[in-house]
């Protein structure tokens, strides 16, 4: 599942070239996860004034209204001034004065859904309970601290959930606990306040290194010119099961949670 770094690498690709352009046509193909909300014929004609984030959300700002886009489990958007047919698995086409903007999805889960604010209708039940950016300088370990006390679920599973801090998904909570040195088994709870400081500290870092190597790429994940992420070939532990520790020496084990796999060092990381 495309994550922030992912999504945010996808933004930087297109945001720039489309902003200011007019929306000359709307092609919907199958249904996605959400309806589009509004008449397809209502776009043209609108200019699209910037492009932006929210956790792993893409916000198309209009001059009137926007686009919430979301990538679901394996979509992708790629933006060319010569976009060609769309194939079967080419779900939504934003025509544009300057090329198309077009939502990929082989398994649907992927949405674009208008709305008339970022913080109204559609848009607004769907980003209400995400929790705070990463790179947000709210986000310290004194937050963590606070919004983990009492919290007896796994710290993986909790880091995970997008309900404290948004991006840190499966990989990159393996990784940032990696470096924190914290056990992905711990209870939420039993984290000291200076090691929730060095695990905000670690998945700051660790979303910034995503980012820096244009994401990860498991699959099929390509960002708007066609290009993937490389973050998945440095990673310390993620799909390491196995292979010794580079830290250590010791062997990386996988286990599941939350129906998901960590991946952890038993000798680095701590409970």
């Amino acid at each position: 599942m495309p994550e922030l770094p992912e999504v945010e690498v996808t933004r930087q690709s297109f945001a720039q070239r489309i902003a200011g352009a007019t929306v000359t046509a709307v092609r919907v193909g199958k249904p996605l996860r959400w309806p589009l909300g509004c008449e397809p014929r209502v776009l043209i004609g609108r200019t699209v004034a910037a492009v932006s984030r929210r956790g792993k959300y893409l916000w198309l700002q209009l001059d009137r209204g926007g686009l919430l886009m979301h990538l679901g489990m394996s979509g992708s958007l790629a933006f060319a001034t010569q976009a060609g047919d769309p194939s079967t698995h080419d779900h939504f086409d934003l025509v544009t004065t300057r090329g198309t903007l077009r939502l990929t999805d082989p398994r649907r889960f992927g949405a674009v859904v208008w709305a008339p604010a970022l913080h109204e209708g559609m848009a607004a039940k769907l980003l209400a309970g995400l929790g705070i950016e990463p790179f947000d300088a709210a986000f310290t370990g004194e937050y963590l601290h606070a919004l983990l006390r009492g919290r007896k679920v796994a710290i993986k599973n909790a880091l995970a959930g997008g309900g404290i801090v948004v991006g840190a998904g499966n990989i990159y909570a393996c990784e940032a606990l990696y470096a924190a040195g914290i056990d992905p088994r711990t209870a939420s709870s039993r984290l000291s306040r200076a090691r929730c400081g060095s695990l905000a500290t670690a998945v700051r870092q660790t979303l910034e290194r995503a980012l820096t190597f244009g994401g990860s790429t498991l699959r099929n994940f390509r960002d708007a010119d066609g290009v993937r992420g490389e973050f998945q070939l440095q990673a310390d532990v993620y799909g390491r099961e196995g292979q010794p520790c580079r830290r250590c020496g010791a062997l990386v084990r996988r286990i599941v949670q939350g129906q998901r796999s960590t991946y952890f060092c038993p000798g680095c990381q701590r409970r």
